[in-house]
């Protein structure tokens, strides 16, 4: 387990190239991953070799990945059949590279997270480390005109899903009453003094900021968890002592966009990251 820092160095590489030769075909259509990086730092900092890592909302299971590869269990919760199982295969390479380490991903609600879970996880959780659904402006990939033989950007993998009741698609007052549910049901699946971590940003709809993190930190206070650190972890490198931004094309052009309106955007350069542990 490493010493706590305030500033997470965690992008020495683009996560694209942290993700290489870790994943199956198909993974990289997920529209939000989360950052492998961040995850890797927040399993080293918070748990130890044989722990037992929760991602209720695991995507394509790199939370589990890297848990695997840091020699975690892992047990991961994915709504989408498509995304759960992708992350099931991922789980299972990561889990063949570190030989003795279990890997499993239930398809499912989390907010029926103990239900879903293995009845021998429950109050048997280490460390959570998962993120909310959030914003539109990082989602997505494009294709240029080389690849396309067309003029201009073609935009793809910028969806989650088509079914409404992904949380990915309601309304920020219904996410955080959703993302409430989960916190209170990973309360529930962690030990005592069990740690949750919890990767957020805010962004702005119509021009009015969204404070996911200052949300979702009120949402951990709701079911009884106890906030101990508030950190940054960054998507941006450091090269010189200075900032190497990798914006994606959205965030790019969500800017722009913003900056011909008179807002004040700015490209995102890290993640608020949340700490909390159960007393």
């Amino acid at each position: 387990m490493h010493s706590p820092t305030s500033v997470w160095n965690t992008a020495p590489t683009s996560a694209p190239a942290q993700r290489k030769d870790r994943y199956v075909p198909g993974s990289s259509a997920h529209p939000a991953k989360m950052h492998p990086g961040i995850a890797a730092h927040a399993i080293a900092t918070y748990s130890r070799p044989g722990d037992l890592v929760l991602d209720p909302m695991c995507g394509i299971g790199t939370t589990l990945v890297e848990a695997l590869r840091l020699g975690r269990n892992a047990l991961g919760i994915e709504y989408e059949p498509q995304w759960a199982t992708l992350a099931s295969l991922n789980t299972r390479n990561a889990a063949k590279v570190s030989g003795t380490r279990t890997g499993i991903v239930r398809c499912g609600d989390a907010r029926h997270l103990t239900d879903l879970a293995p009845a021998d996880a429950r109050g048997e959780v280490d460390l959570v480390v998962t993120s909310p659904p959030y914003g539109p402006s990082v989602h997505g990939q494009v294709r240029s005109s080389r690849e396309t033989g067309e003029p201009g950007v073609v935009k793809k993998d910028f969806r989650y899903s088509v079914d409404r009741a992904n949380l990915a698609h309601v309304s920020t007052a219904r996410l955080l009453e959703a993302f409430t549910e989960i916190l209170a049901q990973c309360r529930t699946m962690l030990r005592p003094c069990g740690t949750v971590v919890v990767t957020t940003r805010p962004w702005r709809e119509h021009g009015e900021l969204i404070d996911l993190p200052s949300a979702a930190l009120a949402a951990g206070k709701a079911v009884g968890l106890t906030p101990s650190e508030r950190c940054v972890a960054l998507l941006a490198g450091i090269r010189n002592s200075r900032l190497v931004s990798r914006p994606s094309f959205f965030q790019m052009k969500n800017v722009r966009d913003a900056r011909r309106e008179g807002i004040p955007l700015s490209v995102v350069q890290h993640e608020d990251v949340l700490v909390f542990t159960r007393r």
